[in-house]
């Protein structure tokens, strides 16, 4: 993959309103973004983020994952193959002019160039190609959401292996102390 060529230039990085690198901070971003337009979170399931940008003037996005990957939604039976670069212009309840994201009918591979939810909701989300549309239940593409609250050692019992968050005290885990979680901050779509 070293002679991968992005089509996401230097000059369209200079002018993202968000940019980021690093796996962890762009699954938490992709997915922030698919949220605060009105999108399921699983939508783009990509692995080894490498990039991710957005530019809110236009609404361009673009996600650069270390090699394809291939995905499967299990709830509506479909796989869904990502290439290496997955761009699109998004905007509330739409993802359009979709690059880089192919599902399979039957035994050919379709690309896709379109995903929206309908407008008023009907609870069903539509995917587009040439030719081509399908409609699925919004909730089959939708994460769960990981509980807010983890359980934690009680009454002075010791847990093993817990990782404590940087600014939390290890005592303030022990006694139950309360302790402030702050949101990260999104794409801000707002």
């Amino acid at each position: 993959m070293s002679n991968y060529k992005s089509k996401i230039t230097d000059e369209i990085r200079a002018s993202a309103t968000e940019f980021y690198r690093g796996d962890a901070i762009c699954q938490e971003k992709s997915k922030f973004l698919l949220t605060e337009i009105g999108l399921p979170n699983g939508l783009l399931p990509l692995k080894n983020i490498e990039e991710t940008g957005y530019i809110k003037e236009t609404g361009f996005v673009w996600l650069i994952q270390k090699e394809k990957s291939q995905h499967r939604f299990d709830k509506v039976n479909r796989v869904a193959q990502y290439d290496r670069e997955v761009t699109a212009y998004v905007s509330p309840g739409k993802i359009k002019k979709l690059t880089g994201v192919k599902t399979k009918e039957l035994l050919i591979w379709i690309s896709l160039s379109e995903i929206c939810i309908d407008d008023p909701p009907t609870g069903k989300i539509n995917f587009r190609a040439v030719g081509f549309s399908r409609s699925f239940p919004v909730e089959a593409f939708q994460l769960e959401e990981k509980a807010k609250n983890a359980a934690l050692p009680v009454d002075g019992e010791e847990a093993e292996n817990v990782e404590v968050p940087a600014g939390i005290s290890p005592e303030n885990l022990k006694t139950g102390a309360a302790v402030e979680v702050k949101e990260a901050q999104g794409f801000g779509m707002n």
